[in-house]
């Protein structure tokens, strides 16, 4: 199945929180759109890695994304050496995205800035003809696929975007696909322990952001990526 666009992030929620409008405004435009979380949040301070997997399938649902995969790296120590790598190139190659979006380049996580320069750095080694991989139960060899744009969204820290996406149809969509993870967000009956971002003021805050950014270029809500390359347009028009 290729894809159009692959979103990686090191916990499920991470490519909801950072671009769940940016997705659900894609998928909405026909585009057809994954994601690959590389761990199951095991070390989480609420829920479980089986409560997780079940959020991360209905806030799927909700956006519309045609696959989900999780690589069940370990939460919190995976690092970017070449077994990691590998497992990344391998989904690379067996969706062929146009276009990946991964973690933050820095945070408040150590996962987040790893997980972001692991997925940047398999993205390269994935176009690489001498670098062999296959999936598992399959002997053919996969072809090198190298994405056209790598573009990291903005999770906790307030980093300057390098361009933005009006999401303001699609703000409600990505709220629901954050609400989906009931065990790690603001939930008033909740017992469990309380952490960064399970008060009701981080959810606020995802809000406030999305708003701040959509009024920085005139619309009602958006949302920020930082990228690698230089975005090229062929008219001026282009940018509004």
């Amino acid at each position: 199945m290729k894809l159009d666009i692959l979103a990686f992030g090191a916990h499920p929620d991470d490519v909801e929180l950072g671009a769940g409008g940016t997705l659900a405004l894609e998928i909405a435009n026909g585009k057809k759109v994954g994601i690959v979380d590389l761990t199951r949040g095991e070390l989480g301070t609420r829920g479980s890695a089986e409560i997780r997997d079940k959020e991360a399938a209905a806030a799927a649902k909700i956006l519309g994304v045609v696959t989900r995969e999780n690589l069940k790296f370990a939460d919190g120590f995976f690092i970017n050496d070449k077994e990691h790598q590998l497992e990344i190139i391998k989904m690379i190659r067996k969706y062929q995205p146009e276009i990946v979006l991964c973690n933050a380049i820095d945070d408040r996580h150590i996962d987040h800035a790893k997980g972001s320069k692991l997925v940047s750095d398999a993205c390269f080694l994935s176009g690489l003809i001498k670098i062999n991989t296959n999936l598992e139960g399959e002997t053919k060899q996969q072809e090198p696929w190298r994405p056209k744009q790598v573009y990291h969204y903005i999770q906790w820290k307030n980093i300057e975007p390098d361009f933005v996406v009006d999401i303001s149809s699609y703000i409600e969509k990505k709220t629901a696909a954050i609400l989906a993870y009931g065990s790690q967000f603001f939930n008033p009956n909740s017992d469990e322990p309380e952490t960064p971002i399970s008060n009701k003021n981080f959810i606020d805050s995802v809000n406030y952001r999305a708003r701040d950014l959509g009024r920085i270029v005139g619309v009602d809500y958006a949302e920020g990526f930082t990228t690698e390359r230089h975005i090229a347009v062929k008219t001026l028009d282009n940018i509004f």
